[in-house]
């Protein structure tokens, strides 16, 4: 479980950094704007320059901080041993796309989260014995963007349950409403936050070809292959993974005209719709996914 944080409190890998604990920061760096890849053009014998499409970096943070546990220096390398442990730990190392967590938590705002790993730690020994660690730290962010703490999560069936019906005498104009207490569209999705974010989406069988769309932009995600009952598909379209697989960690391939880097949920209402093949109607397709913002 997550440790509460405080204002100006930071977590990272598991420990809590900044007011009031045993590492007080000095400044953190990276917080802005990130950087930028461009692909302008100077035009040969003309004036000013061809602006082209801008992408952005994976963010860097640097935070200069020390541990800080007055006559303690046993306690200062325990706390410098916490920080390092958790970042090499193999599972995270060595698997491409694996991420840890930097948790920042400023007035006015609800707990922000960056999706990386710490690039880099250098302590400052020669101070140790009055419990004193100069700290150097980089943690390096998939993307730009600052996550909401809270999953949010939706199971959607296949189709759509119509409730309701007509009255007589029918009069125009004809208006159907759903019967009280009956299904409604079943892929309405509601995401926080104020970005696009990147949804994870798991299709669990038994079903052929399905085919998930997002009905405001039209995006789709269409595979041609069987899911068996018990079995599932997971589609992850998270800048750090991009990936298609079954519970066992085989590929599944896209149909050419799908894209995971384009398939993003847009802050605030929209729909999901998916379609497969089905005979028992058991079939279910679960959206998970973080609210994003572009700032703190």
């Amino acid at each position: 479980m997550n440790a509460v944080l405080n204002d100006y409190q930071h977590e990272l890998g598991g420990v809590v950094i900044g007011t009031r604990t045993p590492v007080p920061i000095a400044a953190i760096e990276g917080l802005g704007r990130a950087d930028v890849r461009t692909a302008d053009v100077e035009p040969p014998a003309s004036d000013g320059i061809w602006l082209g499409a801008d992408y952005y970096a994976g963010r860097t943070v640097r935070i200069d901080a020390a541990i800080k546990t007055p006559g303690e220096p046993d306690r200062a390398l325990d706390v410098l041993d916490a920080l390092q442990r958790v970042h090499d730990e193999p599972a995270l190392r060595q698997t491409g796309g694996a991420t840890t967590e930097l948790r920042l938590k400023f007035p006015g705002r609800d707990v922000r989260v960056l999706l990386g790993r710490l690039r880099k730690l250098e302590a400052d020994l020669a101070s140790l014995v009055h419990g004193w660690v100069p700290l150097d730290m980089e943690f390096l962010a998939a993307d730009h963007l600052y996550y909401g703490e809270e999953l949010q999560r939706i199971t959607i069936p296949l189709g759509m349950i119509s409730g309701g019906g007509f009255t007589a005498p029918v009069v125009a104009p004809i208006v159907v409403n759903p019967a009280p207490g009956g299904a409604v569209r079943p892929g309405w999705i509601d995401v926080g936050g104020k970005a696009p974010t990147w949804p994870v989406l798991r299709i669990t069988g038994p079903c052929a070809n399905p085919s998930i769309t997002h009905v405001e932009s039209g995006r789709t995600l269409q595979m041609t292959t069987t899911i068996p009952a018990g079995d599932w598909v997971e589609i992850d379209t998270r800048p750090t993974w991009r990936s298609v697989l079954r519970r066992n960690g085989g590929n599944v391939p896209l149909a050419g005209t799908s894209r995971l880097d384009t398939f993003s949920l847009p802050p605030g209402r929209s729909e999901l719709r998916w379609t497969a093949t089905d005979p028992t109607n058991t079939a279910r397709l679960t959206a998970t996914w973080r609210p994003a913002f572009p700032t703190l």
